[in-house]
């Protein structure tokens, strides 16, 4: 499988499930009834998250000043600057913007056909994958640049890359503000 690259002003806007926002789907695989699927969410107000039951969701702020998010009796605040949030989409979540709206990033996962890791890449970074799984990268509001064993992707900012890898590569990335995902099924 060869990259799939989308540009996230290519996606249309949809509401969320609960009416409270709009979403960008990026990417769902497989299409029909999708095991993994990530979005970019633009909030401009307070409220509830939609409630996913089955559903593992890892969660990210892109831009504005951030979040503090309710959930389990817990208060859990994020900005452009801290890791990403995981938790269990079932889960009632309030959220509460810090000062204005922000541009959030999602992946979503259905529980028991897929576990995934989410990181933030600032820097220089270099993975060797040895399993297979699916690999994605978000660059946010800068460029990214992939090579992917002796292939070079250049991906514009606010753009989605993922692919499949079934063999053992050494993938490097170099990114001022990007997200770099695996996918295990």
């Amino acid at each position: 499988m060869s990259w799939q690259v989308i540009n996230l002003a290519d996606v249309p806007a949809a509401l969320w499930k609960n009416g409270g926002g709009v979403t960008r789907e990026l990417a769902a695989w497989p299409e029909a009834e999708w095991v993994w699927r990530m979005s970019v969410a633009d909030v401009s107000q307070d409220g509830p998250f939609s409630v996913f039951e089955g559903i593992d969701r890892w969660f990210t702020v892109l831009d504005g000043a951030g979040v503090r998010l309710d959930l389990n009796g817990k208060s859990h605040t994020l900005t452009p600057l801290d890791a990403p949030f995981s938790f269990d989409g079932a889960t009632p979540v309030d959220c509460c913007l810090l000062a204005g709206k922000t541009v959030d990033f999602n992946l979503m996962l259905r529980r028991g056909s897929a576990s995934a890791h989410m990181q933030r890449v600032a820097a220089p970074f270099e993975k060797q994958l040895d399993a297979t799984k699916f690999i994605a990268i978000y660059s946010g509001n800068t460029w990214a640049n992939v090579r992917f064993g002796t292939e070079n992707l250049y991906l514009p900012a606010s753009s989605l890359a993922w692919r499949l890898v079934s063999t053992p590569t050494l993938v490097s990335l170099t990114a001022g503000d990007a997200l770099w995902m695996e996918i295990s099924l």
